[in-house]
């Protein structure tokens, strides 16, 4: 069972540093939690950086970072984050300080969510974390990763990965993604998306979006499908074919299927059901509609399927996530 980890007042997250930092991702959960506000402006986390033994530590851009807390704000924290790093032993030999290890054993056994960004998953792993678990990492360290850490789950291809107690992203941007998918389960989809727009980020990437598209930018002369994407996307109540898209892009079938996996990393069918699924989504945390109702505008059919493609992507039923995530409108003045 899910652990409500929004409980207290206000929710401490402990930033874990080590040397070779990555400025970014140490930065991602300041900024993301920092943000996260209800409409009164009260900030629901409070996120703190620590350090073992509180020294400075370096970073992979050439500086160094001092903090104010040592490995012990590891023991009243409700969330641990592991931020990513460049050097060190975790991702040039897959061991870490017994010292760290220790804090975040003691953290997860006593409840704490433990979580990472980028390779901050060597540092959870080695401390034996995730054995047995599904996880991710950034995919440029994919392969160096399975090497020291076999026994992990290890999944290179999305962007974050929820497994209730122990959360892992991949590298960047993907932290930021993971950060307001927390603040989202904690606390609703209006703090969430209050917090993105004052980071001024998406406030949703599905977790199991791919991580990265690697293909050349297309030439400004080149015809792209996005046209034929932004009418499909007005069309998701209709019953829409592979041949209806190719032919609204004047394309074969087999030509539009290569140039739209080229574009979008995905298949026509697969993207097509994510639009689906994120605009009932949508319709659950803005509006009353009956479930039946939801899934006939999102093109899913019935209840069932609504259910069936939710509970697949996102792992819970149309009810419970419109009791999670249900947004209410802000009262005017807030």
């Amino acid at each position: 069972m899910r652990k409500n980890w929004a409980m207290s007042e206000q929710h401490l997250v402990a930033v874990v540093a080590l040397d070779g930092v990555v400025p970014f991702d140490l930065g991602t959960p300041t900024q993301i939690f920092g943000t996260a506000r209800d409409e009164t402006g009260h900030r629901k986390y409070k996120t703190l950086v620590c350090t073992p033994g509180g020294r400075p530590v370096t970073t992979a851009a050439g500086y160094r970072v001092t903090p104010d807390h040592g490995l012990d704000l590891t023991e009243r924290a409700g969330t641990v984050v592991v931020s990513g790093i460049h050097a060190g032993d975790p991702v040039e030999r897959g061991t870490v300080d017994p010292v760290i290890a220790d804090a975040l054993r003691a953290a997860h056994a006593r409840g704490a969510r433990i979580m990472s960004i980028c390779t901050g998953a060597f540092v959870l792993a080695a401390a034996g974390l995730l054995d047995e678990r599904p996880a991710t990492t950034h995919w440029w360290w994919a392969e160096k990763f399975r090497e020291f850490f076999p026994q992990v789950k290890l999944d290179a291809d999305v962007l974050f990965v929820d497994d209730g107690d122990v959360l892992t992203s991949a590298g960047v941007g993907a932290g930021i993604d993971l950060c307001l998918h927390v603040v989202r389960t904690d606390f609703g989809s209006e703090v969430a998306n209050r917090a993105a727009r004052r980071s001024v980020v998406p406030p949703w990437r599905d977790g199991g979006q791919a991580q990265y598209i690697e293909r050349p930018l297309p030439r400004p002369s080149d015809a792209t499908l996005a046209a034929t994407r932004a009418w499909a996307a007005e069309r998701l109540d209709a019953p829409l074919s592979l041949q209806d898209m190719a032919a609204h892009a004047t394309m074969s079938v087999r030509t539009f299927t290569r140039r739209f996996r080229e574009e979008t990393g995905v298949s026509p069918a697969r993207w097509l059901l994510q639009q689906r699924v994120d605009h009932a989504r949508a319709l659950l945390e803005s509006t009353d509609l009956p479930v039946e109702v939801v899934a006939r505008r999102c093109g899913l059919g019935t209840a069932a399927g609504l259910r069936q493609h939710l509970q697949s992507t996102i792992g819970v039923a149309p009810s419970a996530y419109r009791r999670t995530f249900r947004v209410v409108p802000e009262r005017a003045g807030g």
